[in-house]
């Protein structure tokens, strides 16, 4: 990123590199799952299987009780509020790629904020009772996956397109597209395949699986996102003429 030329008695600070944000924001959900996973395996809370393949337990089940969602929602609610700043960013970044802002690019904060409000509501009301708790929760995951599904398509498109380097770069932007354009496949699957398997515990293995399959996309498009903006430089500078900061350079 350009460095912004100061006239005297301006002070700046050193440009920070930004890509540990979106690193920690998909690293955090993974470990909080995997540890939530395992301590509700030994807690006898769920059974021991391969979630993504046989979907004996929902993301959701392994971390409501106990120790388990203690630590579940202690690692989730930091990672709402560092996804939501990824969001914010996003634009930014594209801009320095040499994007034209358009109006989904404009949408980008706006579909951040929401991203982050959903994940607190249904990691603050995971493991409570009650029905109004649990409309709270279904509805919080479900437009946090949409609403970050809608996000990852946008910047991953951009990506694909924006993205200058050698043919690995090239292919590691098409392959994320792809799998970003999986996870509306897998909304579907959700929805049709229940009308031919009625029976309820096949119905709630592949709700499972899908949800499983779907926060590892999740993940892997925000370590592709620390690795993208790390290899562009993205970073913030900030500096201070007459008392006042500046902000990204």
């Amino acid at each position: 990123m350009g460095v912004t030329q100061m006239s005297a008695g301006a002070s700046t600070s050193p440009e920070r590199a930004l890509w540990p944000l979106p690193l920690l924001a998909g690293l955090l959900p993974l470990v909080a799952t995997v540890i939530a996973y395992r301590l509700s395996i030994r807690l006898g809370l769920v059974p021991d299987c391969n979630p993504f393949f046989e979907g004996c337990a929902s993301i959701s089940r392994v971390a409501r009780f106990d120790l388990p969602n203690i630590l579940f929602r202690g690692l989730l609610l930091p990672a709402a509020v560092l996804q939501s700043m990824c969001w914010l960013l996003c634009p930014g970044w594209l801009r320095t790629l040499g994007a034209a802002p358009d109006r989904w690019q404009r949408a980008l904060p706006a579909l951040g904020i929401a991203v982050g409000v959903f994940l607190v509501l249904y990691g603050t009301f995971l493991g409570t009772e009650g029905e109004g708790y649990r409309w709270m929760r279904r509805y919080g995951v479900t437009f946090y996956f949409g609403l970050t599904c809608i996000g990852m398509l946008v910047v991953s498109d951009q990506m694909r397109r924006r993205l200058c380097g050698g043919r690995l770069e090239r292919r590691i932007a098409t392959a994320l597209l792809a799998l970003c354009a999986l996870l509306p496949l897998l909304g579907l699957a959700h929805l049709l395949l229940p009308l031919w398997w009625s029976e309820p515990t096949a119905s709630d293995a592949l709700e499972n699986v899908t949800e499983w399959w779907g926060g590892a996309i999740f993940t892997v498009f925000f370590v592709v996102l620390a690795w993208a903006w790390r290899s562009t430089g993205f970073g913030l500078q900030l500096h201070s003429r007459s008392g006042q900061r500046g902000g990204p350079s």
